[in-house]
């Protein structure tokens, strides 16, 4: 595996690839040693362009080799959501095949190596309500209003 760590206005992000594609975001610095690499410039690139409003889809290979049939289930459908909206953890549970499983798809949010690229920051609690969030509900809501600023101002625009 390969790391860097990258500045962000979210705070430092810790990137992972490995020969397959990116594997890890992590919120915060790291004090492993900082690679180079083609696809780390690549994510810090794309990451840098999602936080300046000018990129709504990313498009990097993506390397997650763990996690149970329903936790890829709920990583498959986050990146169905599209930028700019939210689903509800109840939403989402049904969209995937069980309906009672809200918490399991907190708990998949949770265990999401790929946050911000698979966006479980689109997730919210019924009626809305911002809960959990590994890098904080200040950052999901800064991730959330910085995507629904963008959207206003492309339709409106």
């Amino acid at each position: 595996m390969r790391w860097s760590v990258i500045d962000s206005p979210i705070g430092d992000l810790t990137l992972a690839v490995d020969d397959v594609g990116l594997c890890r975001v992590h919120f915060g610095g790291s004090d492993r040693p900082v690679d180079t690499d083609p696809l780390l410039t690549e994510t810090a690139e794309q990451l840098e362009a999602y936080f300046a409003g000018e990129l709504q889809d990313f498009t990097l290979p993506l390397s997650v080799p763990s996690g149970s049939a329903f936790e890829r289930a709920v990583w498959d459908q986050m990146r169905r959501i599209p930028y700019g909206e939210m689903q509800t953890y109840g939403e989402v549970a049904k969209i995937v095949g069980d309906a009672g499983a809200a918490r399991a798809v907190g708990v998949a949010c949770n265990r999401n190596p790929l946050p911000i690229v698979v966006p479980c920051h689109r997730i919210v609690g019924a009626g809305g309500k911002m809960v959990g969030f590994g890098g904080g509900i200040p950052t999901k809501r800064h991730l959330l209003e910085l995507e629904a600023r963008v959207s206003l101002e492309t339709l409106w625009s």
